[in-house]
């Protein structure tokens, strides 16, 4: 037997190892790996993945980008309800009718409540108030020192990305607030995480960045979100019924606005503390300093003992998938040669606690400001079968998305449009913090059509895998599909970078205000 010196063993298991998909699962699994303990915000199991990132952006030959180097530090605000001392009741003609926190409704921690509160209850329908469609659900309703009780949504027909600005928390309790509403109740008709799911998280730390301007749903006393199964109790008297109202909701035309008759009476014992978190920032130098930025949040929701097995989230495609991508288009291209202009790779702390770490980047980026053109976010882009089609979030509102559609067509990839535009995706990422500060901005997906395999398996896969301990390193995924991916995202930041004309809003989109 020939004896094969280890020299040259490693040099070919390396050299085996090159190929764009292998080099992206190696980066997921030790990102989703259980020892990361699901990557909460400011854990150790987050700072081993973004010391992790940032020694690859090293070897590839990125430069840190900031003054403290490969980190941008997040200071965060916490607070965590104690359920122990905190209860929510419903009051009607002196009668008190308890809920069960977790089954009925659960008191929210994405704004800091009140001790108690005590207060009349108000249908405002989706709560929304929308000049340019010409809707108001809250003309004519006195809503001074009340509850907004709501229907999650938006009317039918409306424009995607304008649905899914108005829909956000920040966007609805700044007309709110101003209508005098001290608190909001969310009956949850759209789900994106099965109640169980999302009622058990109710329970984790929640976090704010510390910088002002950050506490958008400041003055809201009380937040409660509602389950939809058991909705029926807040209308009961009223001459009306949840399932009228759930109908009405899937229209086009506002639905009735009526006073409930009723009082919500609330108590929240709240733990507070800070922790510290990073941005992960790397930067490949080009001719101008003009900056493409690469995107993905590198936090996922940790551990939580309240689930079976291990408890571990280890967010395999939420958004271990994200993150891998980043490093290998960080690494062709590095491997391209100079361009034009210089691109970010920004993996951002904190996209579970509600956007905070790309909102604290695209507020105070570690480059000016003003010099950020574009923003390429990957969160979740599926590759869990074969990548036959294209879903762009963003496609129609900018010329980022004309160079999208262009490079596709090189991959013969069709561009299809978002097959689930209820779920508000294009909000609901960090691509929107660039957004909201004027910077044209795309979320990449692996589309599908309507009845198609690839449908079913993505609709099963947010039932059964979304926000839960099954998102890991067993379930099936498609390498070679993301490898193909991954360089077509290469190829579309590449053009971006050395295009004469920088991205810019077109006329007809809704997000060309925000533009600086």
């Amino acid at each position: 037997m020939v004896r094969v010196p280890v020299y040259f063993l490693c040099v070919a298991l390396t050299a085996h190892a090159q190929t764009t998909a292998e080099r992206w699962w190696q980066h997921v699994q030790f990102l989703a790996d259980d020892k990361l303990e699901g990557r909460n915000t400011g854990s150790e199991g987050h700072r081993l993945a973004t010391q992790y990132a940032a020694d690859q952006f090293k070897a590839i030959g990125l430069q840190p980008a900031g003054a403290n180097g490969w980190f941008q530090p997040v200071p965060f605000d916490t607070r965590q309800i104690d359920e122990t001392g905190s209860s929510l009741a419903i009051l009607a003609g002196g009668k008190e009718t308890k809920l069960t926190l977790g089954k009925e409704a659960f008191i929210s921690m994405r704004a800091e409540p009140a001790p108690a509160v005590r207060a009349q209850m108000v249908f405002v329908g989706h709560a929304l108030q929308v000049p340019e469609m010409d809707y108001d659900d809250l003309r004519g309703v006195d809503l001074k020192g009340k509850i907004a009780v709501f229907i999650n949504g938006a009317p039918k027909g409306w424009p995607g990305p304008l649905s899914s600005h108005v829909q956000t928390a920040a966007y609805r309790w700044a007309a709110l607030r101003k209508a005098g509403a001290i608190g909001v109740a969310t009956i949850a008709k759209v789900q994106t995480t099965p109640w169980v799911r999302g009622a058990a998280a109710r329970v984790q730390m929640q976090m704010s960045a510390r910088m002002p301007g950050m506490e958008e749903e400041g003055g809201q006393q009380i937040q409660v979100t509602v389950n939809p199964e058991h909705a029926g109790m807040f209308f009961e008297g009223t001459g009306h019924t949840l399932a009228e109202l759930l109908k009405l909701s899937d229209g086009t035309t506002p639905m009735p606005h009526f006073a409930l008759n009723k009082e919500l009476v609330a108590t929240a014992k709240v733990k507070k503390g800070t922790v510290d978190s990073q941005n992960v920032v790397g930067l490949l130098p080009g001719k101008k300093k003009e900056f493409v930025v690469v995107s993905a949040h590198i936090d996922h929701t940790g551990k939580m003992t309240t689930f079976a097995g291990d408890g571990i989230f280890n967010g395999a495609m939420d958004n271990a998938s994200g993150v891998a991508a980043v490093i290998e288009v960080a690494r062709q291209l590095k491997a391209a040669g100079p361009l034009e202009r210089s691109v970010l790779f920004v993996l951002v702390t904190g996209e579970e606690k509600g956007l905070q770490g790309s909102r604290y980047f695209a507020r105070l980026p570690t480059v000016p400001r003003k010099k950020l053109v574009a923003d390429c976010n990957m969160d979740m882009f599926m590759p869990i079968h074969e990548l036959k089609a294209l879903t762009l979030l963003g496609v129609d509102e900018s010329t980022l998305g004309d160079k999208a559609r262009e490079v596709a067509a090189t991959f013969n990839l069709p561009v299809i449009p978002d097959p689930i535009p209820e779920q508000n995706r294009f909000t609901r990422s960090d691509q929107y913090s660039f957004i909201r500060e004027g910077i044209p901005a795309l979320a990449f997906k692996f589309g599908y059509t309507k009845g198609s395999e690839e449908e079913k398996l993505q609709t099963e896969w947010l039932r059964t895998r979304y926000h839960a301990v099954s998102d890991d390193l067993a379930q099936p995924v498609n390498k070679e599909a993301a490898g193909r991916f991954t360089e077509y995202l290469a190829a579309l930041v590449k053009k971006t970078a050395n295009d004469k004309d920088k991205p810019a809003w077109k006329k007809t989109s809704f997000f060309k205000r925000f533009a600086r």
